[in-house]
């Protein structure tokens, strides 16, 4: 019985890996073109990220960031000043950047870049994507509130203890095949980070309603990208929480701010 239990097991981990759309930071070897927000005593952390070939000119790079940089340059300030207050041990110092390699899908991502700094990325489509100011303060809040929550980490916690516990059931039930352990640990890895993903996504969608208010836009009204977007409904260890619990806690969480 516990043979079955554990093939079922793996063989849904294998269905879920599928079905989770991979997410690719800006790494590689980029050309960067930075916009400077008006006034800024010095180029601002903004960056636009170019990639293999052609590249545009720097006025239509800056051109398609201008509205960005608007949002940016009221948005980042409080996401920073938010972080420091509920997590001072953190890198507060945000870095925002939009990737505008061609063919990307419309995505926004929370990661860290390779000195630990907390690196929020955006591509040219989510960009063009959004209805308005509101919508798109609400997506960068949204990322912040990731790292401040700490979710990358937490993240990581749960994929750890997911290969360690997979391993160590494939280990007894394979007599020590080495295949089937390494196997069931990459397994075990998904389904660990996958098991609290949907609680990180409101936790951050909560967060991100206070930073988004705080920054003087509207979170309710930036929240409604989600019903122009494939609801993921509730499935069993899907990434993301349906779209319609995500609008209850943001309605939510900014009646009471």
């Amino acid at each position: 019985m516990m043979s079955r239990l554990l093939v079922l097991a793996l063989a849904s981990g294998l269905g879920l890996a599928a079905c989770a759309p991979p997410v690719a930071g800006p790494n590689g070897p980029q050309r960067t073109t930075t916009v400077t927000r008006p006034g800024a005593p010095a180029p601002a952390e903004v960056t636009v990220s170019k990639g293999p070939g052609p590249v545009p000119s720097p006025q239509e790079a800056r051109a398609a960031a201008r509205n960005f940089v608007q949002v940016v340059e009221r948005v980042e300030p409080v996401a920073e000043q938010v972080c420091r207050a509920n997590a001072p041990a953190l890198d507060c110092d945000f870095r925002i950047v939009v990737d505008d390699r061609p063919g990307l899908p419309a995505n926004a991502f929370q990661t860290r870049d390779s000195r630990g700094r907390p690196l929020l990325a955006f591509t040219v489509a989510l960009l063009n994507e959004v209805a308005n100011a509101d919508e798109l303060a609400f997506v960068l809040s949204h990322e912040a509130a990731h790292h401040i929550a700490g979710h990358l980490d937490r993240q990581s916690r749960n994929a750890t203890i997911g290969a360690t516990v997979f391993g160590q059931i494939a280990g007894q039930l394979g007599g020590g095949n080495e295949g089937l352990v390494r196997t069931a640990q990459q397994l075990g890895a998904g389904f660990g980070a996958r098991t609290y993903s949907k609680d990180f996504e409101l936790e951050a969608d909560a967060l991100g309603t206070v930073i988004t208010k705080q920054a003087g836009y509207d979170p309710v009204r930036g929240a409604q990208f989600f019903l122009r977007i494939p609801d993921p409904g509730d499935r069993f260890l899907g990434t993301h929480p349906p779209n319609a619990q995500r609008m209850e806690i943001v309605r939510r969480t900014a009646a009471g701010l």
